[in-house]
């Protein structure tokens, strides 16, 4: 039996339990952790957003595919229309991604304790562990692909059926996130480097698997040939270089360093020299890749790489096993430092010092929306406007998803967004409006392009303190043009002419 094992992932300390009871006990608390926090925080814009589309599941969406729709509309179902039933089933699945990775070590011949190790790293990781509880497509994109390799591990060790249900995970991955579709080459890579993998590639459950991953894609891609490829287009234009700005690299570097956590990532660097750690290591270099090349042209979001990060901590967890000298002291101290890095993060969500801070709050978006969504509903009101519309999706979204406001929240600009919306849903722009801008937001200059008449009001602050956020607020009427269908993008505007 595998030596007890502490919180912090080392061997048996002051307390210890045994490996797999230390993942479950750091699994639970850190979800118990997470799903408190997201009953108490204000949805991010991204997150009510995507609470919209959850109204109405269909099979795409302009941003992404429909998995993080899917998932939102069944938490809505279980624990109600507020920010624990958003975030819900993506909490879920991240604390299911720590224990299939779990396995996945123990299924590449590490042993119990290292794969305990993963586990627990992986919700210490300051990515996982402070934004693992967000409603965002890479939750159920990180679960699916994790589950993808789980199940191909599966049919190289036990029966080659279980390369059907590597088929369906990576399917339903790709209906997560386009990301996913680096899994095919990254699978395809790892088991040409292998004698058992190339005697896989000899059979037909592999390609059996890619077919089943396509069949379950296929919806979204249908969906898109309807809509005039409008997620293709969006998603797959990031990839066309435009320009060289190779400062955008060194960025990517410095922001998954800490994100990783500093003291997990050295164990990365470690692994990547080893032999042993290349069977994951292959699966996720295609994706890797292609983050390194959008690097040299354009910014990579910090979460983009999520779902590497299962793999990525089994191999830092199996790089740190043998460490010696002041390796020692960093292995120890990675997951105590991650996790209550995470939760006092979370902590200072839950219960923010806004006014007190020297400096702006960086977590600010989080903050006041209720509030803020009243003052424009007693703004509403008294300039007697039947809708609310916004210049950004973000803004549009969080006020849609607050009770304060009582009339319907809309995006003015970038209409192709809300396919999913009903008749009954759409504000109805032949009565009067109030449009709410952010500070430093060009878009009050262009409403007199959209609307007759438009009147600018007081403007209505959210936050507080140096966290302060500014909003234009004008009164609009008497549409010069089909705003619900055209929108006021300024490209579509420029298109079709000055108004009459």
């Amino acid at each position: 039996m595998s030596a007890p094992i502490s919180a912090s992932g080392s061997r048996a300390g002051t307390w210890s339990l045994t490996p797999a009871a230390a993942l479950v006990a750091v699994v639970l608390a850190a979800t118990a952790v997470r799903l408190v926090a997201g009953a108490l925080v204000p949805l991010t814009e991204d997150e009510a957003y995507y609470r919209l589309w959850s109204m109405r599941p269909a099979f795409g969406y302009l941003d992404h595919p429909p998995m993080i729709a899917w998932q939102v509309w069944l938490g809505r179902h279980v624990a109600g229309d507020n920010p624990l039933g958003v975030r819900l089933i993506p909490t879920l699945a991240t604390a299911a991604t720590s224990f299939i990775a779990f396995d996945v070590a123990r299924l590449t011949g590490l042993g119990e304790r290292v794969a305990a190790r993963a586990g627990i790293w992986l919700n210490a990781t300051l990515l996982v562990g402070f934004a693992g509880g967000l409603a965002v497509p890479d939750a159920p994109n990180a679960l699916f692909w994790i589950a993808t390799l789980w199940c191909a591990w599966r049919a190289m060790q036990k029966s080659g059926a279980w390369w059907l249900a590597a088929g369906v995970a990576a399917g339903l991955a790709c209906l997560s996130k386009y990301s996913a579709l680096f899994l095919a080459p990254g699978v395809l890579l790892w088991l040409a480097l292998s004698v058992e993998g190339r005697r896989q590639l000899r059979t037909p459950w592999p390609w059996l698997a890619a077919v089943i991953a396509a069949a379950i894609f296929a919806p979204n891609v249908a969906w898109n040939a309807e809509h005039g490829w409008m997620t293709f287009a969006k998603q797959f234009g990031r990839a066309r270089p435009d320009g060289f700005a190779p400062q955008f690299l060194g960025k990517l570097l410095i922001d998954q360093f800490v994100l990783l956590n500093p003291l997990i990532a050295v164990f990365i660097g470690v692994a990547i020299r080893r032999r042993a750690a290349w069977p994951l290591l292959a699966v996720s270099a295609p994706f890797a890749a292609y983050l390194a090349f959008h690097g040299l042209h354009d910014a990579v979001q910090g979460q983009w790489p999520a779902p590497l990060y299962p793999p990525l901590a089994i191999a830092a967890a199996a790089a740190a096993e043998d460490a010696t000298g002041w390796f020692v002291a960093v292995r120890s101290a990675a997951a105590p430092v991650g996790l209550a890095v995470s939760a006092a993060l979370l902590g200072f969500l839950i219960a923010p010092a806004d006014a007190g801070l020297p400096f702006r709050d960086p977590l600010a978006p989080y903050r006041d929306w209720p509030a803020f969504s009243a003052a424009l509903e007693r703004e509403r009101v008294a300039a007697g406007a039947a809708w609310v519309g916004a210049p950004t999706y973000g803004v549009a979204a969080q006020l849609a998803a607050l009770p304060q406001l009582r009339a319907p929240a809309t995006q003015i600009f970038q209409r192709e967004r809300y396919t999913f919306e009903t008749p009954g849903e759409r504000a109805d722009f032949t009565r009067p409006g109030l449009v709410v801008v952010p500070a430093r937001n060009p878009a009050g200059a262009l409403l007199p392009l959209c609307f007759a008449k438009v009147d600018a009001l007081a403007p209505i602050g959210r936050g507080q303190g140096r966290s302060t956020a500014a909003y234009a607020v004008y009164r609009v009427a008497e549409p010069r043009r089909d705003v619900e269908r055209q929108g006021c993008d300024p490209g579509a505007l420029g298109r079709a002419g000055a108004p009459d």
